[in-house]
């Protein structure tokens, strides 16, 4: 433990404390924070009582498109011949697709329904810049019968050759895509629609680019560019350049029909919203947004956040710390809780480095970097450059990352305090979650005691949804 952090901790009073209960993965960490502690909540999302019965009915009375089995009946030729290939999600996002409950086997019944054979159905992961998914992965993700009976491939932006030139866009981007989803009769594409740190909201169009592209594309939409424009940002759509972009490639390529879904924070499913590829998109953004946004007076000197589900990785945690911004003051303190499970809990080789690049240079030097004319761009090089808008904000020492399944010694390249530093090593913890309790305490405690308070009494808050909840102050 450092030395710093320690006498913090021995010189603090918690005997009136009260415990709040902080997500890690299916498990919760039992965390005392102070009695004025305020609890950010969104507001609750009822789940629907019977998910079949909404799914079936939101397949079956689509927003702003004909049925599914029109638009096959449409493509002018027998059923039987038509292609489909339906977009869906990897690890990383927490769709739900399998079992009886799950959207995918009630959509494939419905495309079969209509006469077409199941070998010409085809099920793309939509990987992005994502690793490809692992067997195990798609078991869990889509259920042990539709790997065993549907033809299921991953998405490769490196691979060109399993790309087609589909677009040119207006901001000149030459877009390439999956070649399988390019040449199917009836594109579908299917995901989840909650906030999104770049492109507003996730779902939709999003399902296409970055999705089905090559790396080209995905350069423009990860890059400085975009990424540093005031309205790339959590539920703006008018004005964002990633939104934009995103949508004109999936209109260019041509989608049939979207499958979304909300859930609420316990991945229970909210809403199914089937259909046109903008009209059915943009309803379950405004169903959902209503419930995302928190309103806060002001910001907090302390936030204590968690990256959910999402946050299998470092590389996928920042989407709680660009989430948890508007409710941290300049030069605050953020305590992230990260239950990074990944089989890589920090993320891909390219990630790691540029992650390393950027606690060498510093926010500012690495996205000056980024700028410069010699750079060629790196896979992953987005995900550093969002971790240097907290970073930016709060500064390295304002930033505690509690993540035990990372090594001690890979902590060496993340910004921020690691959450060794805040534990008594010798210590044994009989779990990696009694590991994770113990550095978020802790973070707690020296948060509440950090110097840069000159012992003051701080503020501070905890976002219970962790990522899917936005803070925002009301003007």
């Amino acid at each position: 433990m450092r030395e710093d952090i320690a006498n913090c901790i021995a010189s603090a009073d918690t005997r009136v404390w009260k415990r709040i209960e902080v997500e890690f993965g299916d498990e919760f960490l039992e965390i005392s924070v102070p009695p004025d502690c305020e609890i950010l909540h969104m507001k609750a999302m009822p789940p629907l009582a019977n998910s079949r019965d909404e799914i079936s009915k939101a397949l079956n009375n689509p927003i702003g498109s004909q049925k599914l089995g029109e638009i096959i009946q449409s493509k002018g030729k027998p059923a039987n011949e038509v292609t489909v290939c339906v977009s869906v999600s990897d690890i990383t996002r927490p769709v739900p697709y399998k079992g009886d409950s799950g959207i995918l086997l009630p959509l494939l019944e419905m495309v079969e329904g209509a006469g077409v054979r199941r070998e010409n159905i085809v099920l793309l992961v939509a990987t992005g810049m994502h690793r490809p998914s692992t067997n195990d992965e798609k078991v869990f993700m889509f259920g042990k019968e539709v790997v065993e009976h549907y033809r299921i491939v991953d998405h490769n932006c490196e691979d060109l050759s399993s790309q087609v030139l589909a677009a040119h866009t207006s901001k000149g981007t030459e877009v390439y895509v999956n070649k399988i989803f390019f040449d199917s009769d009836i594109k579908i594409v299917t995901g989840l629609v909650e906030s999104h740190f770049m492109a507003g909201i996730s779902g939709g169009r999003k399902g296409v680019c970055p999705a089905l592209v090559n790396t080209t594309t995905i350069q423009k939409f990860h890059g400085v560019e975009f990424l540093e424009h005031p309205n790339a940002t959590n539920l703006v759509l008018e004005g964002n350049p990633c939104h934009e972009e995103a949508l004109e490639v999936a209109q260019t390529v041509g989608v049939d029909f979207i499958v979304n879904t909300t859930l609420d924070h316990r991945l229970s499913i909210t809403g199914v919203f089937a259909g046109d590829l903008i009209k059915a998109h943009l309803a379950a953004f405004e169903a959902m947004k209503e419930y995302v946004q928190v309103p806060i007076s002001e910001p907090f000197d302390i936030i204590l956040t968690h990256a959910g589900y999402v946050g299998r990785d470092h590389y996928q945690s920042v989407k709680c710390a660009v989430g948890a911004m508007p409710a941290v003051k300049e030069k605050g303190v953020m305590v992230i809780a990260a239950n990074n499970v990944d089989a890589a809990p920090i993320g891909s080789l390219e990630y790691r480095t540029l992650l390393h690049l950027l606690k060498i240079l510093g926010p500012d030097r690495y996205v000056s970097v980024l700028r410069h004319p010699d750079w060629l761009f790196t896979k992953d090089q987005w995900g550093p450059e969002m971790w240097r808008k907290p970073i930016r904000k709060v500064g390295e020492e304002g930033l505690i990352y509690c993540a035990p399944h990372i090594p001690k010694e890979d902590y060496a390249i993340i910004p921020g305090i690691s959450g060794y530093a805040c534990i008594d090593e010798e210590v044994h913890y009989s779990s990696t979650r009694e590991k994770a309790q113990a550095m978020c305490q802790n973070a707690v405690l020296y948060a509440m005691n950090h110097p840069r308070f000159q012992g003051r009494k701080p503020t501070m808050a905890f976002i219970a949804e962790g990522p899917y909840a936005i803070p925002m102050v009301e003007m």
